[in-house]
């Protein structure tokens, strides 16, 4: 069907357990965001714009954050809960135009890297129907 085929792309999902990165990486948007933004480069994928959130802290520790960037070919998304040292990630791109599989999947395990979890559980999803 011609518009699934224009739907397909890659979703990436990720929670990683037990994160034995700098604590800052789960507290602050700000610095988090500007290494998504990085990564993202390094990897070949144009960021078009990004959000950062930072939660309060609450009676269980320092508040997390949400990071998100916004990619021409799709998005980027992480949350945080550093009173647990748990990250969730997600990494969707869109195919039209090239097959960007392979980038989101090198970003994904930039990410994980990132964040060095002790165990990880990760998910691909492919999107839309083959051609």
């Amino acid at each position: 069907m011609f518009y699934s085929a224009l739907m397909q792309g890659l979703h990436l999902t990720a929670d990683l357990y037990q994160c034995r990165c700098d604590s800052a990486w789960l507290t602050d948007a700000a610095r988090l965001l500007s290494w998504c933004e990085q990564a993202v480069g390094t990897v070949g994928l144009q960021a078009v714009a990004r959000l950062g959130h930072a939660f309060p802290a609450t009676p269980h520790g320092p508040g997390g954050v949400t990071a998100t960037v916004l990619l021409a070919e799709s998005h980027l998304c992480v949350h945080t809960w550093p009173e647990q040292r748990a990250v969730t990630l997600d990494v969707y791109v869109c195919n039209f135009g090239g097959d960007h599989s392979t980038k989101a999947r090198q970003l994904m395990a930039a990410l994980v890297d990132h964040f060095a979890p002790e165990w990880t559980e990760q998910r691909s999803l492919d999107r839309g129907e083959a051609a």
